[in-house]
């Protein structure tokens, strides 16, 4: 498959293309705040194709930072190829560096208004490690001595939220290890 131009956002979907190397990577269209779709000029949507037949849709931003500057990205796993998953990802980078709300950070969740996907009960996301991905995802180091990170975006219920604010998030995450959850699944059983 032919790949875009390398220049789109530099370092970071280099680290990208670099550990799915073997799949399919390319930017996406997202919805603009004006109402139409197409791509922000230094914040970019990649569409990381499946590895194999029953694999995961994984999404991932890619935001150009200035040198040497620390950053957060955000990756999300799907079951379909949908660009609703490339303006989800926009509107949590809009709230991330919206002045007048607090950046998002790991153990962070925000609501999206919706179900994530059409039937699920999840319309909430938590910031998390990249467990389906791993620390080789998490951490890239950029020119000039600083490094993004890149945190993965569950899909989580409400009762699963105020699970979290009463017993903390490593505490839901041990309930979604003990019931084995399926994170893509949009009809998965609320863990609390």
């Amino acid at each position: 498959m032919v790949q875009p131009p390398k220049a789109v956002t530099g370092p970071l979907e280099a680290h990208v293309r670099r550990f799915f190397a073997g799949r399919s990577v390319r930017p996406v269209d997202h919805a603009l705040r004006d109402g139409r779709r197409g791509r922000e000029p230094g914040f970019h949507v990649l569409e990381v194709a499946p590895e194999g037949p029953g694999d995961c849709w994984t999404y991932v931003t890619a935001r150009r930072s200035p040198e040497g500057a620390d950053g957060l990205e955000f990756v999300l796993t799907a079951p379909v190829s949908d660009t609703r998953f490339a303006d989800l990802l926009a509107m949590v980078v809009a709230y991330h560096r919206d002045p007048a709300d607090r950046p998002l950070d790991l153990g962070h969740s925000l609501p999206i208004g919706e179900p994530w996907l059409p039937g699920s009960a999840c319309t909430h996301l938590l910031v998390s490690l990249p467990y389906p991905h791993g620390p080789e995802l998490e951490h890239c180091p950029l020119p000039g001595g600083g490094h993004a990170r890149f945190l993965w975006l569950l899909p989580v219920t409400e009762s699963e939220i105020v699970y979290r604010r009463a017993h903390g998030t490593e505490a839901l995450e041990r309930l979604f290890d003990q019931a084995g959850i399926n994170p893509v699944d949009p009809h998965r059983a609320p863990v609390a």
